[in-house]
């Protein structure tokens, strides 16, 4: 009978020969990773600085990828830093990302359950894999304001992004939203959107009344 793994070493037996676990060379490049979203789910984005071993930025990468989940944002950032690592032939690469979940995910201290996040880990892994030294690190927020800024920007940039997802730093308030206009139809005596509306609780919406015909 093969005995069982304490529990607490199943997942670093597991992960022992993952690529996450090597040490980054001192010539590594760094990645900066961030993703979040306004409402969980809602609008989100990532963002990604990528810097040189000099500490030179050589790439700011910033997306908006629809209405998912914060945790499903930051994986999208992880693989799109993962993606420019591999096209410009970076062998070693230092991950930073302020999201404790991910990093213990894929350094295998934390099972990934959530079914929408399992082929984001599983393509993740498989990728980290090809480096020749790939290292994942947990920071706190502060320490990735750049990679949480260009995510902000990324949704400031859509129309339907509604406010701020966090404050670049702790205490810092939230950036209020852009006003928007916003059409919509009258039917039996409510108001119906032309276009699917995603705003936050307590918004405040203006009203400009026109005849049928202008509509």
């Amino acid at each position: 009978m093969i005995p069982k793994l304490p529990s607490a070493n199943r997942g670093a037996r597991l992960f022992a020969d993952a690529a996450t676990e090597s040490n980054a060379p001192t010539a590594a490049y760094r990645a900066n990773i961030d993703g979040g979203s306004r409402g969980n789910p809602g609008p989100a984005s990532y963002g990604v600085v990528i810097r040189d071993p000099r500490g030179e930025v050589v790439a700011k990468l910033k997306k908006y990828i629809g209405r998912m989940t914060n945790n499903v944002a930051e994986y999208y950032g992880l693989i799109a830093a993962l993606d420019y690592a591999q096209s410009h032939g970076i062998r070693a690469l230092r991950v930073e990302s302020d999201s404790e979940l991910l990093v213990r995910q894929m350094r295998g201290q934390y099972k990934v359950k959530s079914p929408e996040l399992r082929p984001l880990f599983e393509r993740a892994r498989k990728m980290a894999q090809t480096f020749a030294s790939f290292k994942i690190d947990h920071v706190y927020r502060e320490q990735n304001a750049e990679a949480d800024a260009l995510a902000n920007e990324a949704l400031d940039e859509t129309s339907s992004a509604p406010a701020r997802m966090k404050p670049d730093t702790p205490g810092a308030k939230p950036r209020p939203a852009r006003s928007r206009k916003i059409r919509a139809h009258v039917r039996n005596g409510a108001l119906v959107p032309v276009d699917p509306l995603d705003l936050p609780e307590g918004s405040e919406i203006e009203l400009d009344i026109k005849p049928a015909s202008k509509l």
